[in-house]
């Protein structure tokens, strides 16, 4: 049952006003309107990505195409510190988006700017304090990633099964769990540790709504979790990527000892655009978490949705029924 009527309610459900507690993630100019209306008329919260979308004019479109493809809430993902992104946030506000995120910097002026005008916030976190620092700063839900997941890592090499639990403890907000988590295992998992919910990134870049070029979803398809490397250790902004000659010249130029205006040259976002839009997965980089091992098709985004559903619960009622058996034993 996944009807309009169908519910998976938790905290983060009732803040961000969704029928799942299924979130998906910002993924840099890969994330645009199909894909986020896709996952929110599923019943999830997808969202659009600012990044390559810099000019307000062109992120206005993208919204409003959201908007006339569905009615669910969506959401507009920001990373802080690259560029002012003050008249994008307000803009963003003024077309009704209910839901902004923040990535990759301090959240507490922009949470503040939006003080009073009823939009939601998520935050990604990375450990505990970093999930109280936005809780203080006024953030209504937290999305927790650790280290297996893809893009960016933050500086804690926690893995999921450890960060969530130590986040859910760390604050009284909604946590989301992400990283490693693509099907309904995950999302059940996930809530036996305490979240309220998860955040997906490389699975939705596996689906037919996605703006990532064709060879990009088929390496996905193709990788296994050794496929992946991490870059940007050298810039105290760890990224987990897949394997590929650009890559791994990046990670040499790292261990050599490469200067930083070196580094920050090879990782600029063209190269994220050769790769994920352009399909020269050789001549840049693109972002992918170790749970590349557990993705093999490329559906519809809400489909991918509709499993997750059905596999929580299924995986759920396993967990009941063993929890019934040992306990009748």
């Amino acid at each position: 049952m996944n009807g309009a009527a169908d519910r998976m309610e938790t905290r983060a459900t009732r803040v961000l006003g969704i029928r799942y507690p299924i979130v998906q993630g910002g993924l840099a100019r890969v994330a645009r309107a199909e894909l986020a209306a896709a996952v929110s008329a599923a019943g999830g919260l997808g969202q659009i990505a600012m990044a390559g979308l810099h000019q307000p004019e062109l992120l206005r479109a993208e919204i409003r195409k959201a908007k006339a493809l569905t009615s669910a809430p969506f959401a507009v993902n920001f990373p802080i510190g690259r560029i002012d992104i003050s008249a994008l946030v307000d803009l963003s506000v003024e077309e009704g988006v209910p839901v902004l995120s923040f990535t990759a910097g301090n959240p507490r002026p922009w949470i503040d700017r939006l003080a009073g005008t009823g939009t939601r916030t998520l935050v990604l976190v990375a450990g505990a304090e970093q999930a109280r620092k936005a809780e203080q700063a006024g953030a209504d839900v937290v999305a927790t990633v650790g280290y297996e997941g893809g893009g960016h890592l933050g500086r804690s090499d926690l893995t999921t099964m450890v960060a969530v639990p130590m986040v859910v403890d760390a604050v009284g907000i909604p946590v989301l769990a992400s990283g490693g988590i693509v099907d309904g295992r995950g999302l059940a998992a996930a809530l036996a540790l305490g979240a309220d919910g998860i955040e997906l990134g490389t699975r939705f870049v596996a689906t037919r709504e996605a703006a990532a070029h064709e060879r990009y979803k088929a390496a996905l398809l193709a990788a296994q979790p050794e496929d992946t490397l991490v870059i940007k250790q050298s810039l105290g902004m760890p990224g987990r990527v897949l394997d590929s000659a650009w890559t791994r010249r990046i990670q040499a130029a790292e261990k050599a000892g490469a200067d930083r205006d070196s580094v920050l040259a090879m990782v600029d976002w063209a190269a994220n655009e050769r790769a994920a839009v352009g399909g020269a997965l050789d001549e840049g980089l693109v972002w992918a978490g170790q749970a590349v091992g557990l993705i093999d098709d490329l559906p519809p985004a809400g489909e991918v949705v509709a499993r997750i559903v059905a596999g929580a619960r299924a995986a759920a009622g396993r967990a009941a029924a063993l929890a019934g058996a040992q306990g009748e034993g």
